[in-house]
């Protein structure tokens, strides 16, 4: 049996897909689905996120996002519930001067690396998304970038375990013994593997480099569709995203905070966000304020996760940093023994 220790959307994925293989697994988590999964935006956008000497995350993600069609739609046949995939494509675009010139130098670097993208000017922009600013100078769109809804991702997880029988054990884990987990109260719980998907939470547990950084996000509710794709921008050196869901809300997001494991909201991170979004988006501040939350993103020191095994009895899949949603499908994959080329990238050995 393998004891999956925690219950955010990667630590469910790998329950969800190791059970179907026939695996005995449990799932230890005090509140599951409750962590930077339920305030995640759900972006499947390696090649808009692309960053500079980042370029193995960028690997990762093109492999996560070749799995995510068929990972969603065999959980939605398993679940019978949807998840709001959608693949239409992530706009980046540039408000002033400064952001444009940044902008033109990520396209560049894009080119470089044979990334699929197409720059836009301001007008072209407007015309894909009539509700842009008209001060937004230009932009670039990567057609092959998709989104999924988060919490409908996790619900459906959650609802595939409980129709295979998969126990999730709403306790917390205190101490992971080769094989085995110690609970709160003391239990024992045993296995064959231990698997430490706990996200922010897995230094508490174990010698593994990841901290925590949070994230505060907003959502925005329209009665009709305000955007057609996910929409990304610079305003003045800041970044904000636009998240569009099924339903007409819209997620705003993020900041990104070194602040331990605080989970406030806080009037000034709400406002920069919204003050950005507004300068791209200015019907955003029409629209009705639906929900605000913080989570906490896993961090490494090379924002690579950390997937595999360190001891006889013990795995990671944890440290996605702000990838946790893309990376899911693939991080199963990874601890399979699939993908050896891409598993070394995520080795836990390398710290």
């Amino acid at each position: 049996m393998d004891l999956i220790v925690g219950g955010g959307v990667v630590g469910l994925s790998i329950a969800w897909r190791l059970a179907r293989a026939g695996q005995d697994v449990t799932v230890i988590d005090p509140a599951p689905a409750s962590g930077a999964s339920h305030a995640a935006a759900g972006m499947l956008a390696p090649v808009s996120e692309v960053a500079y000497t980042e370029e193995p995350l960028l690997r990762l993600g093109l492999a996560a996002l070749e799995r995510w069609p068929a990972f969603a739609a065999e959980l939605e046949a398993d679940s019978g519930l949807s998840v709001d995939y959608r693949a239409h494509g992530t706009l980046d675009v540039a408000f002033g001067a400064d952001d444009l010139a940044a902008l033109e130098e990520l396209a560049a670097f894009m080119d470089k690396l044979g990334l699929p993208v197409e720059r836009l000017t301001g007008r072209e922009c407007r015309r894909l998304e009539p509700m842009l600013s008209p001060s937004v100078r230009g932009g670039v769109l990567a057609g092959g970038d998709a989104w999924v809804d988060p919490r409908r991702v996790t619900a459906a997880l959650l609802a595939a375990l409980e129709t295979m029988r998969v126990p999730v054990v709403p306790r917390r884990a205190t101490d992971l013994l080769d094989g085995a987990v110690r609970l709160a109260d003391g239990e024992i719980l045993t296995g064959e593997r231990v698997v430490l998907a706990a996200g922010a939470w897995s230094g508490e547990l174990a010698d593994v480099p990841v901290r925590p950084v949070k994230g505060q996000i907003m959502r925005l509710r329209s009665p009709h569709p305000l955007l057609g794709r996910c929409v990304r921008g610079m305003v003045h050196g800041s970044p904000v995203y636009l998240v569009p869901r099924g339903d007409g809300e819209v997620v705003v997001g993020a900041t990104q905070e070194e602040l331990g494991f605080d989970t406030r909201v806080t009037a000034g991170g709400l406002y920069e966000l919204l003050r950005d979004a507004r300068e791209l988006v200015p019907g955003v501040t029409e629209l009705e304020l639906a929900d605000v939350v913080a989570g906490l993103r896993p961090c490494t020191p090379d924002n690579l996760p950390l997937v595999g095994e360190v001891r006889r009895g013990l795995a990671l899949a944890t440290g996605h940093h702000r990838g946790g949603v893309l990376l899911a499908p693939l991080t199963t994959a990874l601890l399979q023994g699939e993908e050896p080329e891409l598993a070394a990238l995520c080795s836990p050995q390398r710290f």
